[in-house]
């Protein structure tokens, strides 16, 4: 019975590889093949392909990469929830024909424009003229309250659980993960690292100056929208060097708005690196678009682009197991 007993032996390691699946909501197949082989080759000692773990630097955009966007990303959701808490108290902001807008689900006025100068003007109302205090317990509560209409799931439910794997299974492996974001900084900032395990000082995202001053004798920060920077586009790359200050070896997006990211982190990079696209595939478990958005995550060009590149392209409906972290 010696060869029984080598041929168990010999069947150990298989069955602790399996054990230890590390995207267990993953499907087996090339996108989260393409995860680990890249993973592993860069922090293989010995391995030409080996990174220093100092330069082992992940970014990852936030709506419909790490959490659901549609049917409008979760920051409309605070913003429109901040109105309607005002509008009963604040007789002029009622009057306010965007604010009218945002609460009737006109978004087409919001969006008018070069600069989109409805959004800007209801953001600053939900956004600025207070203390990062006082913000930050007003997200706070909305976190509280918030329940999604459709699956029903509090707001970690509405994160992804594969992303969430990949976050984790990084991490282990010695990077250092940063959220690069057109969504509000301060905002993501009140919960990224109970929701995702980032901190906040490596949330990149849109913001605008925030001032200094004394008020009753008491050091305070007051938020602002001078000086807007839009986190988005050709903008991240930029976010990344001004607060990074290194080139990531991995990126992680969704739409044509990740599109110079990735770029960035896969173009003449003297290091190894890779690109992920999340494709919005699965309309029974989440929802399904590229072209035609329900409001944002427009992806074409990149998606066009990720042959040329290599970035690896991921369907939610044939490389996922679970969606939601809800669904657990």
């Amino acid at each position: 019975m010696k060869w029984l007993s080598l041929l168990l032996l010999a069947l150990i390691p298989s069955v602790v590889l399996a054990q230890d699946d590390p995207l267990p909501s993953w499907n087996e197949g090339p996108a989260k093949q393409s995860i680990i082989d890249f993973v592993t080759k860069v922090t293989t000692e010995g391995s030409e392909d080996f990174v220093p773990q100092y330069d082992r630097i992940a970014v990852f955009d936030n709506d419909g990469t790490l959490w659901c966007e549609a049917p409008v990303p979760l920051q409309m959701d605070y913003v429109l929830s901040e109105l309607k808490r005002r509008v009963t108290t604040e007789p002029k902001l009622a009057d306010n024909e965007m604010v009218q807008a945002a609460l009737s689900g006109d978004f087409a006025k919001l969006l008018a424009g070069k600069h989109h100068d409805g959004l800007m003007e209801i953001l600053a109302l939900t956004h600025s003229g207070m203390t990062t205090d006082q913000y930050d317990q007003n997200v706070r509560n909305w976190i509280k309250t918030f329940k999604d209409k459709r699956f029903g799931y509090n707001l970690p439910g509405m994160t992804y659980q594969p992303m969430q794997e990949v976050l984790k299974y990084l991490r282990a492996n010695g990077f250092q993960t940063f959220i690069v974001s057109g969504g509000g900084a301060d905002f993501m900032r009140v919960f990224s690292h109970r929701v995702y395990g980032i901190p906040p000082n490596q949330v990149i995202g849109s913001n605008g100056l925030t001032k200094f001053e004394m008020i009753d004798g008491k050091p305070t920060l007051i938020k602002t929208m001078d000086q807007f920077f839009v986190d988005d586009k050709a903008g991240k790359p930029v976010g990344i060097w001004q607060f990074i200050g290194r080139k990531p070896i991995a990126c992680f997006g969704n739409s044509d708005g990740d599109q110079a990211m990735l770029e960035y982190t896969t173009i003449d990079n003297k290091r190894p690196s890779f690109g992920l696209l999340v494709h919005h595939t699965d309309a029974k478990r989440e929802y399904a678009y590229d072209k035609h958005p329900p409001s944002s995550g427009k992806l074409i060009t990149a998606l066009e682009a990720a042959p040329k590149y290599g970035w690896t392209v991921v369907s939610m409906k044939d490389d996922w197991k679970t969606i939601f972290v809800g669904d657990k």
